[in-house]
Formats: C-alpha cells, structure tokens, sequence
C-alpha cells in the first residue's frame, strides 16, 4: 500500500521543484565564480615585469682601474682600498654627492686616460733638496733638509719652494719638532718607490702585519705621543670618517704609495696639505680602539704590504 501523500499529483511536483533547488543551491556553493573578461573598456594596466635597474658604471666590471662598490664602503674606504685620494675619485666619476654610492656601483679609480695597467710612480710634491754626501766634514744636523741650502739661489731664500699656502704653514710646524724627531732614517731594506722611509713613531711593535688580520703594524706609547710623516707627502684625508680606523690621516707620497695613521688622539694636519718627512702630523692615542697606540699602514696601489719591509732597520 503506497503512501496517501505521493499519491498526490500536486505533491510530486512540489518534492522534485524543491529537490531540484537544492542541487542548484549545492552546485553553486561548490563550483567557483566564472571569470569575469574585462578587457574591453578596461582602465587598468597590463602587468608589465620590472627590468633590474643597471648601476652606473657596471660595463667597466673587473677591468683595471675600476673598484666595484662592496657593503660598508664609503667613497674614504674606495680611496684607500685603491691608493687614490677620494676627493680625486669624486671627480673622475662625477659624483655630486660622495656620501651617495652604492653596492654594485662601479667606480674609475685611475686618472681618465691612463693605461692603469701602466701607473707611473710620479711625486706628487715638491721635490725636496737632498742632504749634501757626507764627506770629511761633520754630519748634517738631523731633518732639516729643507733648510740646507743646494745652491746660492736657495741659500738666500728661508722658505721652501712654492706650494701653496699650505707649503708655508707646515714647515715651521717640521722645523719646530726637528729637534723631538727620531734620527735620520738609512735607506730602506727593500724596494720604495725612491721613497726615504721612517718609522712614523718612537714606540715598539705590539702588533704584527698578517695579510688577511692586520692590514698594518701597531706601534705602542703614551697618549699624545708624537706620530710622524714617514715619508714627504700630500695629506688626502684627515679625519674621522672611516669606520675602525678612529682619528686618521692618510698621506700619499706618489702614484702608488700611501700611508695611513689610526686611532690617534688629535690630528695636525688638514687635508690637501704638503707635510715633510719627520713632520709631527697627529697625536698618539685609542680612538676606535680598546689601547694607546698607533696603527700604520703602507699601501702600494691599495694593497697593504707589510711596513717593516720598507722602513728601516731599527
């Protein structure tokens, strides 16, 4: 016996409309939205994937004479790391702002025009008048070379050739501390560029030159110790911007020589200024250090070499 209510006509339609509603109602929970074509009368548009942005200079990688831009440099770093004087380095690249270089930034580090495989050791002051040879007469008194006349011209002019203004303010500082300067230096005990090396203070080693470690020698003393030029130069920097380094002067004897003096305790010299070997160019002390003592570097077209193979035997 069937069940009175399917018998209904009225009733079998009304349970298939309503079971058809819930499969509809079921399919459209489960099946996703169709996708919408907008391209016609679009505003946005078309994704277009970014092109990496090419640094500036980045076709001069790895050839001689360019210095790729590496974390933590700063353009005082570029110049050591490559034995130029930065404000130089500004020019040849055109910087508006030294403070604005970037990683991956690629920088000329030789004069335009030169062959950088092919760098000249060229002064770049003025020739300073060598002692007269020592003969039957008694030594020449200890650094003042510059005061010992080589020909009557020079003998009647008490002040070194022309510079600058800076030539003139540095010499009476040299000739002032002559008497405080460590004694004449002998000539060095291996090749130096015709550079007449000395040590750049009075104090023993305390930390030796190691390749990859120690980029110099650590020289100890007292606070406000004298440092000295080791060599006649040119200051290229004078300052405190280069981090590890504290209270540092960089002076650049030639086209691939330099010298760097850390942590000191008061500087002497500004930069662009001519100093002469012997001259007291900073004071000894432990800024960016845990000690008193003077860190001295020597660089040869930015590599660092080890200074007690140019300086002489002590």
């Amino acid at each position: 016996m069937m069940t009175p209510s399917l018998q209904v006509p009225g009733f079998r339609v009304l349970l298939s409309a309503m079971l058809a509603f819930t499969l509809v109602g079921c399919a459209s929970h489960l099946r996703p939205p169709a996708p919408v074509d907008n391209r016609a009368g679009s505003s946005r548009p078309p994704v277009v994937a970014e092109t990496e942005r090419v640094l500036p200079g980045a076709e001069n990688a790895g050839k001689p004479g360019y210095y790729t831009v590496k974390p933590g440099d700063t353009l005082i770093r570029v110049g050591l790391e490559s034995g130029q004087n930065w404000r130089d380095i500004q020019r040849w690249n055109q910087l508006e702002n030294p403070d604005l270089i970037e990683v991956g930034q690629v920088l000329r580090v030789v004069p335009p025009g030169q062959d950088a495989t092919q760098v000249a050791t060229r002064p770049v002051v003025t020739p300073r008048i060598e002692p007269r040879p020592i003969d039957a007469k008694p030594p020449i008194p200890p650094v003042v070379p510059a005061a010992i006349p080589a020909t009557p011209t020079a003998a009647a002019s008490a002040t070194p050739p022309a510079a600058g203004t800076s030539v003139a303010s540095t010499t009476t500082p040299a000739a002032a501390s002559a008497s405080a300067a460590p004694a004449p230096a002998v000539p060095a005990r291996e090749g130096d560029d015709n550079v007449n090396w000395m040590w750049p203070a009075q104090g023993s080693v305390v930390g030796s030159f190691e390749d990859t470690r120690n980029k110099g020698v650590a020289l100890g003393g007292k606070l406000g110790d004298p440092v000295y030029a080791a060599a006649d130069g040119r200051v290229v920097y004078a300052g405190s911007g280069l981090r590890g380094y504290g209270n540092l002067v960089i002076i650049k004897h030639n086209e691939t020589l330099l010298t760097a003096y850390a942590h000191n305790q008061s500087l002497l010299v500004r930069e662009d200024q001519v100093v002469r070997r012997g001259q007291k160019i900073a004071e000894m002390g432990s800024s960016d250090t845990d000690r008193v003592k003077l860190h001295f570097e020597v660089r040869r077209r930015g590599k660092p070499i080890d200074p007690t193979k140019v300086l002489p035997a002590r």
